[in-house]
């Protein structure tokens, strides 16, 4: 929940003369996603006779970490009844984006109001608070009996994929299982995700689950469907929670056709847990690094045909891909401090080929100042590496690896991003290091650009078959992978294309996190009080209330 934020009053260079205070108003606006548009989204109530007004009108708003929520606040003097804001005398307005409240000490942001050349127009104070209904997780577990056999030679390899029904009818993938080799009558793994995932707060919302088998080039056949809903599944085991596979089009084409299996759910059970913002408030930070591909099948960087190449008119798939998710993760560095790297390239001055140098040629010191410094850095190294190859992944996943190793206490959490345009090289090397990070507060996210094929990243992304080394499984999913091309937006939009892409590549970071977190018993350290601030229990999921405060001068002579 947030609240609208303190005003902090300023010194008065109004004469000593009588001073009325009139009323004060905070109207609260979003940016659409991909777009400059703002809609009004609410007003607090409104306050009168003080300089520092402290709204209790919360705004609830949905978070969502994987996107980039702008939020305008513009500040008003009301003079008369009327609702049309160009009736009254403007303040101050400030931008922020709600993970910068959320990710700021205690989730409590303070920023100075502008919008009047020339004058101080006092600051606005917000904190952030999660509502309770967002806490709770699911864990279940499923069976099936007597499967659709699909493979040629052998049974079918299932896996279930959970789908959530949204307000417009389409359906959104909460979660898939893992992949049952050779079996028709499968047991899978009891899995846990927040119900929120599941129903987003609405029990009866139906869920629908679908049935494959499991192809190793990713067209997987489908062996039917079913559907259900948050309130069924928490009758746990019972006649209720067996339910028939249904291939429509086996169904329409053969006149006895019964089904294409059962599925039972063997148990269900029903938690509150920690949730990411939590963590978030408890201090844990996320430390981001960034490894860029400089080999050189991604063609002469000054030829517009290089996907490494510098146009004066907009940014290369590289730079759109790093600033479309470190706007994102910064929010939640307060240093805003981020090693950046580079692989596969040969430096000057002896021509050595590196798969782990920094971008800005520091090698005591890869930190770059925000995604700004990281895009700097990246288009100085260009100018001055000659691409090479191969493509090692390993070194890089090593590298962040080792300082996640010191830092299990909960206190970090390390997001690697790696930007690619080709086939790893070195898959053995890379599996292995992915798998010994896994047990590390880790998560790594590829970025595939260019036309390549990337058939061989789909092993390292563990959604369906966790990547295994030298006869170990992974112990968490960690790797996203995605190819840029999917998410580049037909109408040339750039703004949409990188929200679209980090939306997709950023939405399994929470529950990453959560993951290690439960893994190694790690609970939330108290919320970081934030100077001059009253203690509030914040958090953001689902739903967040921002409260505000506005702080500033409101004065009539």
């Amino acid at each position: 929940m947030a609240t609208i934020g303190d005003f902090d009053p300023l010194t008065s260079t109004v004469p000593a003369t009588k001073i009325e205070i009139t009323v004060s108003l905070v109207v609260l606006y979003l940016q659409g996603l991909g777009t400059k548009e703002w809609r009004e989204f609410g007003r607090t109530e409104v306050i009168d006779n003080t300089l520092n007004p402290d709204f209790v009108r919360k705004f609830v708003l949905d978070f969502f970490f994987e996107e980039k929520q702008n939020l305008r606040f513009d500040v008003y003097n009301v003079d008369t009844r009327s609702s049309n804001l160009s009736k009254h005398d403007f303040l101050g307005q400030m931008f922020c984006t709600l993970g910068e409240i959320i990710g700021s000490t205690g989730s409590r942001l303070e920023k100075t109001l502008s919008g009047i050349p020339g004058k101080k127009c006092g600051c606005i104070v917000f904190s952030a608070e999660e509502l309770s209904n967002c806490r709770d997780i699911a864990t279940m577990q499923l069976c099936a009996n007597k499967l659709d056999k699909k493979d040629f030679f052998g049974k079918s390899d299932p896996f279930l994929v959970f789908y959530r029904s949204n307000e417009d009818g389409t359906f959104t993938i909460c979660h898939k299982t893992e992949v049952i080799k050779n079996n028709l009558n499968p047991v899978w793994q009891s899995f846990t995700l927040p119900v929120r995932a599941l129903c987003n707060g609405d029990y009866d919302r139906t869920v629908k689950v679908d049935v494959f088998d499991w192809d190793r080039d990713g067209s997987h056949d489908f062996i039917g469907e079913f559907t259900t809903s948050y309130r069924e599944l928490s009758r746990g085991q019972s006649q209720f929670n067996v339910y028939e596979v249904l291939n429509p089009k086996k169904k329409g084409k053969k006149k006895k056709y019964v089904n294409s299996g059962t599925v039972t759910l063997l148990s269900f059970k029903v938690e509150s847990e920690y949730t990411f913002v939590d963590f978030i408030r408890g201090g844990t930070q996320l430390n981001f690094t960034v490894a860029i591909d400089f080999t050189a099948s991604n063609g002469n960087p000054s030829q517009p045909t290089s996907l490494h190449y510098m146009s004066p008119y907009q940014m290369n798939a590289y730079a759109m891909a790093l600033k479309a998710v470190g706007d994102i993760i910064q929010d939640y560095d307060s240093d805003k401090l981020f090693p950046a790297y580079g692989f596969g390239a040969k430096l000057p001055p002896d021509g050595k080929i590196s798969h782990a140098f920094p971008l800005n040629s520091n090698m005591d010191d890869p930190n770059c100042v925000a995604i700004e410094g990281v895009l700097e850095a990246y288009f100085q190294s260009l100018r001055s590496v000659q691409l090479y190859g191969p493509t090692n992944f390993a070194p890089v996943i090593n590298q962040v690896a080792r300082c996640a190793a010191d830092m299990t206490d909960g206190s970090q959490y390390f997001v690697l991003l790696m930007i690619t345009d080709g086939v790893i090289s070195d898959m053995d090397q890379t599996k292995e290091a992915v798998v010994n990070a896994a047990g590390l507060p880790m998560s790594i996210i590829i970025v595939g650009v260019g036309p390549a094929e990337f058939d061989a990243m789909e092993e390292l992304d563990g959604d369906e078959v966790r990547v295994s080394s030298r006869g170990r499984s992974a112990e968490r999913d960690i790797v996203q992978f995605v190819p840029f091309r999917d998410y580049i937006d037909r109408s040339g939009n750039q703004v949409l294309s990188m929200a679209r892409l980090a939306k997709d590549v950023l939405a399994e970071i929470p529950d990453q996190l959560l993951s290690f977190m439960r893994s190694r018993a790690i609970e939330p350290r108290p919320a970081v009080p934030a100077s001059g601030s009253q203690s509030h229990s914040t958090a953001t999921t689902t739903s967040t209330s921002i409260s505000s405060i506005a702080k500033g001068r409101n004065t009539h002579a």
